[in-house]
């Protein structure tokens, strides 16, 4: 009977294990550069791979990391990634990055999460007011630090996080992700503007607020 609830707990552990490791796989080869014309390639995880004879050094090169982004918007930011769909040598490496850029007096890099891959960011210039908040059974709590040029900060992997530029001039930073393609959902644009919308009648509820402004807030989306 021992050995019966062994095998069974055996068992569970091997089965959480998977989920464990159900994130970006380890490479099965030396590298794994993404084809988008699947004629010649084999398919091993991620995307399919290009015939490794045939693969070339521009296979592992992007530039334009140099140049800022356009942050003429409502929110004063503008992300640059460099995933695998940017630059296809990522392709089961488990890595990727990102440059972020930030208007003065307040660029933000709203509220979002990553639903596979914890981020590594440093600031390059300027001043940020970063963070991200626990889960639920943590308390939900905030966690948060001014960061100056050359400080390294450390999302979690699914927290919902933010960086928001607090100083007079433009702010650049950097960040790394255990992913190559980490995926981003920006909780508003997520919660009021999903297609279709959600229920007013949900989002009333959820956030205790007049149906009228649940609507507002769904049309500013």
């Amino acid at each position: 009977m021992k050995c019966a609830y062994f095998l069974i707990a055996f068992a569970l552990l091997a089965f959480a294990s998977s989920f464990a490791s159900a994130y970006d796989p380890s490479p099965l080869q030396d590298f794994c550069v993404a084809i988008n014309d699947t004629k010649n390639g084999v398919f091993v995880n991620g995307k399919f791979c290009k015939d490794p004879k045939l693969v070339v050094a521009e296979d592992f090169f992007l530039s334009g990391f140099d140049k800022p982004g356009n942050t003429s918007n409502a929110v004063g930011s503008f992300v640059t990634p460099a995933f695998v769909e940017q630059l296809l040598g990522l392709n089961t490496l488990g890595v990727s990055l990102v440059r972020i850029d930030f208007a003065p007096y307040g660029g933000l890099n709203p509220p979002h999460t990553h639903p596979r891959g914890t981020e590594i960011l440093v600031v390059q210039e300027g001043t940020l007011y970063v963070g991200f908040v626990s889960s639920n059974q943590d308390g939900n709590r905030l966690f948060t630090k001014v960061l100056n040029k050359g400080d390294i900060f450390v999302f979690p992997i699914g927290m919902i996080h933010f960086q928001l530029n607090i100083g007079k001039t433009p702010a650049v930073a950097f960040a790394a992700l255990s992913s190559q393609n980490p995926g981003t959902i920006t909780i508003a644009n997520s919660v009021f503007g999903s297609n279709p919308p959600i229920n007013p009648d949900v989002l009333t509820k959820a956030f205790m607020l007049d149906k009228n402004v649940v609507k507002y807030l769904q049309s500013r989306f």
